[in-house]
């Protein structure tokens, strides 16, 4: 059975995410210990070529790249290893709030009890019998594993109908720094304004155009939040496609 979750972001809007469930967590984790025999194997295969091995590379190389995986692609990738981003998975906080390096350490230090003391019984024990598909090191980081949307660009496509920069002039250039995430949190608020046309959903929508209108160096006078809003999306597409 699917099972879902609501994240309130810090704009107070809801966010619904499918969880991912055990097959997709472990077929993950498969992929990423594949990843990181190949990478182990080419090392080996470098150094042996050129006549070298010394004990004191492996330390400093292929251990921490072993046992720091995870941590390091997660911070780096926000919430993503390899296998995760192949099967479209993310590490989110279930409080709405963006992931920092603690969280992820935090989640990262349990993998010795979920994973590795138990060869990962727990931690499919726990992601299945868990309200939010969470393992030991989930719940102690407050975060769970979700899918990512998939539908996005495509949705903005049929919604703005671009063609390319040659038919359209961005307004707001700036608004290409931005992640793919930023641009879908604007279009879910904005759905979510025009199926919930009530004071809560108006202010979250009046908040996030007010700080988008700061970050993007926005110096009109906006009277019509949505058709900004709007145009934020309209120019993400043309400056990052």
């Amino acid at each position: 059975m699917v099972k879902n979750i609501e994240i309130r972001t810090t704009q107070n809007v809801l966010i619904h995410y499918e969880l991912a469930n055990t097959k997709d967590r472990v077929l993950a984790q498969v992929i990423d210990l594949i990843v990181k025999i190949v990478v182990v194997a080419l090392f080996y295969f470098i150094i042996n070529s050129i006549g070298s091995y010394e004990e004191n590379i492996w330390m400093l190389v292929v251990l921490p790249w072993v046992t720091f995986y995870s941590l390091m692609f997660e911070t780096l990738w926000k919430g993503q290893t390899p296998g995760k981003r192949l099967i479209g998975l993310k590490v989110i906080h279930v409080e709405g709030q963006q992931m920092n390096f603690i969280d992820y350490l935090i989640r990262w230090s349990f993998r010795i009890v979920d994973l590795y003391f138990t060869a990962g019984v727990l931690a499919i024990l726990l992601v299945s019998s868990n309200e939010r598909n969470q393992r030991l090191g989930d719940q102690m980081a407050q975060c769970t594993v979700v899918r990512q949307q998939k539908n996005m660009e495509i949705a903005l496509q049929d919604i703005l109908r671009i063609d390319s920069k040659k038919t359209y002039l961005p307004q707001y250039p700036l608004i290409a720094q931005f992640h793919e995430e930023d641009i879908f949190l604007i279009k879910e608020t904005i759905e979510r304004f025009k199926q919930f046309q009530n004071k809560a959903h108006f202010e979250a929508l009046i908040e996030l155009s007010t700080i988008m209108q700061s970050r993007v160096e926005c110096q009109d006078a906006i009277t019509d939040h949505v058709q900004f809003l709007r145009t934020l999306i309209k120019d993400y597409v043309v400056l990052t496609r």
